[in-house]
């Protein structure tokens, strides 16, 4: 009796199939940019302006994010590590909010690393018409790009 267990694709026909879910993971359901969103908790209020962006029937960004309040170096900073890097996989642009929190935050330096480490595209973000004067380090060793979040939609669209 046969066996075999042939599945009929080739390796390089599950790689093309494995990279085209990869890219469909990233985009998001319903071709919505999956954007994961890194900012100092205590900016969740402004943050929950950006995420409202999400709603808007016009948009097609989904963000997807976490709010970390314990410290970077705290009992469960390993677990939380982990939940942040699955999350940041999935998506296709890391955003980063800028405040005058940001700079001090080592959770957001860690998230803007790791989305550089994962390849992910790094954008940074802030409200008014001028970015906050200290900006965490790791977005100027990057040289990662810096806007108002008035035009984050059109950036995202590139």
């Amino acid at each position: 009796m046969g066996g075999g267990g042939g599945s009929g694709f080739s390796s390089g026909d599950l790689s093309r199939l494995e990279s085209k879910a990869k890219e469909i993971l990233k985009e998001g359901q319903g071709g919505r940019k999956n954007v994961f969103i890194s900012f100092a908790h205590e900016d969740l209020d402004e943050v929950n302006l950006l995420r409202g962006q999400a709603k808007n029937e016009n948009s097609d960004i989904e963000f997807n994010d976490r709010s970390v309040h314990e410290p970077y170096d705290s009992d469960r900073g390993d677990y939380i590590r982990q939940r942040l890097r699955e999350r940041i996989n999935q998506c296709s642009t890391t955003v980063v909010y800028l405040s005058d929190h940001t700079a001090s935050s080592k959770w957001v330096d860690w998230e803007v690393r790791k989305s550089v480490e994962l390849g992910k595209r790094v954008v940074a973000v802030h409200a008014g018409r001028q970015a906050p004067s200290r900006i965490p380090v790791a977005i100027r060793e990057h040289g990662i790009r810096v806007l108002p979040w008035s035009k984050l939609a059109k950036e995202l669209q590139t």
